[in-house]
């Protein structure tokens, strides 16, 4: 039985793009500091949380990373595999804001994660 999601140790193996996987990983997490190509608007994500940043998902062609807990006071950051675009999500509770890639602002965390979906097909 795989441990719960917070429980899960951070790896110290160092991805690169390619290398980081599309889906959850069940056994481990991926800090931020383990990706090489990590910008520092990502690296810098928790830290007014106090909390560290971890590799969530691809959707498309961008990479999820969150700092915080799934509900609360949370972060995310999705980052597009070419490094050029970063697309932020602040989270309140169960309610949350941020500018999706098609430019529009989102309040729900589902609509934002569809507009990047919309914005790069894939997962």
């Amino acid at each position: 039985m795989a441990p719960a999601p917070h429980e899960r140790p951070f790896v110290d193996t160092v991805y690169s793009t390619a290398d980081l996987p599309d889906t959850p990983q069940r056994d481990y997490r991926i800090p931020a500091s383990g990706w090489l190509q990590a910008p520092s608007e990502l690296l810098s994500l928790g830290d007014d949380l106090g909390e560290p940043v971890e590799y969530k998902r691809r959707i498309g062609r961008y990479l999820l990373w969150r700092a915080g807990p799934p509900v609360g006071e949370a972060r995310y950051l999705a980052v597009s595999d070419d490094g050029a675009t970063c697309l932020r999500f602040d989270l309140h509770g169960r309610r949350g804001e941020g500018s999706g890639p098609d430019g529009a602002r989102h309040t729900r965390f589902r609509t934002w994660k569809e507009a990047l979906h919309a914005d790069g097909g894939g997962l």
